[in-house]
């Protein structure tokens, strides 16, 4: 079965830091670029951040660079989110994405004070 499995997320303290991961399974992650979406309650999805298939480039919203890292390990079928010095506006359910593939169901992450 094609699917994409997100974890990590969860409850975490403005300045904190937490690492989403994103499994893949009845395909070859290596074969495709990785895209990271959030979507934040009554807010359209916004493309967090994305890298090419082979990990050698990577794009991020304004409003994450400098902060989030996104990484991929091909040999464990896996990406990653670090996402450090997290804000409110952060809170979001994350979603890993593989265009015309599959799309996960996404991971909460909540940034409270």
């Amino acid at each position: 079965q094609v699917q994409l499995v997100e974890s990590g997320g969860g409850l975490v303290q403005p300045g904190g830091s937490l690492r989403l991961s994103c499994v893949a399974t009845g395909f070859t992650l290596s074969s495709y670029a990785m895209n990271w979406y959030r979507q934040a309650p009554g807010k359209a999805r916004e493309l967090v951040a994305a890298i090419t298939s082979a990990g050698d480039n990577t794009i991020y919203a304004d409003s994450v660079k400098g902060r989030f890292t996104v990484s991929r390990d091909n040999s464990k079928n896996t990406a990653y989110l670090q996402m450090s010095n997290l804000k409110a506006e952060d809170t979001a359910v994350y979603i890993c994405d593989v265009e015309s593939i599959a799309r996960g169901q996404g991971t909460q992450v909540t940034v409270y004070s």
